[in-house]
């Protein structure tokens, strides 16, 4: 089973470090306690390439194709992003704010970068995601339960609907929660999060 483990700076050993300047400090004594989950692909529909991390860093070329153009003002960033043969890339320390959620409101409250944690996996609302993204996505979130009382996972769509949709039909939470659950057998249950938008 692969493993992560989170160090005390929030890094993850294990995953490909691209660290982004689009983050800022968590507000001090702000518990991080949701995990938001995303889709993305650069250009739409396309897989690999550098153009993600690319975005994420700040470098992209928006003359490399007409739809980055609408791209060219844009800062945002993710913690964690998950490839499709599985590959993790960070580019945020957990322990800081990424700038991933943008408008957002999970129970109540808003602005969820202030206490989530965003990981955003390759792919697009309208096609499966591949086994061993969700390999990754298991174990990645078991590590961060570990270091973080994360109680609670959404999707991007969850927590801003009606402007965000991903990570869309084809992201299939009860794999997810099934093989989070299985990974996490032998691990207290508190700290396996709450997916609160799903029916027991």
């Amino acid at each position: 089973m692969m493993r992560f483990q989170l160090g005390e700076d929030g890094w993850a050993a294990d995953t490909q470090r691209l660290p982004s300047p689009n983050f800022d400090a968590r507000a001090e004594g702000a518990p991080v306690s949701l995990l938001v989950i995303h889709n993305i692909s650069l250009p739409p529909g396309q897989f690999g390439g550098p153009y993600i991390e690319d975005l994420f860093c700040n470098r992209l070329d928006c003359d490399a194709h007409p739809y980055f153009d609408q791209l060219r003002a844009l800062r945002v960033s993710a913690h964690f992003l998950i490839r499709r043969e599985g590959e993790v890339m960070q580019f945020v320390s957990a322990n800081d704010r990424a700038w991933h959620a943008g408008a957002s409101t999970f129970c109540g409250r808003e602005r969820c970068n202030d206490f989530s944690i965003g990981i955003e996996v390759e792919g697009t609302d309208f096609e499966p995601f591949d086994p061993r993204q969700y390999d990754s996505l298991s174990s990645l979130t078991l590590a961060l339960c570990e270091r973080y009382p994360l109680a609670d996972v959404a999707g991007h769509e969850h927590i801003a609907p009606g402007r965000k949709t991903d990570p869309g039909p084809f992201f299939d939470w009860p794999h997810f929660r099934k093989s989070l659950i299985q990974k996490g057998r032998g691990v207290q249950a508190a700290s396996i999060p709450r997916f609160p938008f799903m029916a027991d």
